[in-house]
């Protein structure tokens, strides 16, 4: 009787240990949320992008302006009539 004592005292110690101590005890629990803020939070910043990214691209796929603006910006595009001035400061 004895020995049943202290071969079960001693399994209790062990789970014990490891609901306190080990993998997936009460402190990496409060790890891994803390984690998954803070992976939820990129992967949100990464969808705005992706949605930036998706309506240009629909602009550029069915609007003439957006083709017009990085034409204009980008590659110095000017249509005819059109007069070209370019302002640049001076040094002091």
């Amino acid at each position: 009787m004895k020995w049943v004592t202290i071969v079960l005292s001693i399994a209790l110690v062990w789970f014990q240990y490891s609901l306190w101590f080990g993998k997936g005890s009460w402190g990496h629990s409060d790890e891994l949320k803390e984690q998954l803020a803070v992976q939820e939070e990129k992967n949100q910043t990464l969808i705005l992008r992706n949605n930036f990214l998706a309506a240009e691209v629909d602009d550029l796929a069915n609007g003439q302006e957006a083709i017009s603006e990085i034409a204009r910006v980008e590659l110095g595009y000017v249509q005819d009539g059109e007069t070209y001035y370019r302002f640049i400061e001076r040094s002091r």
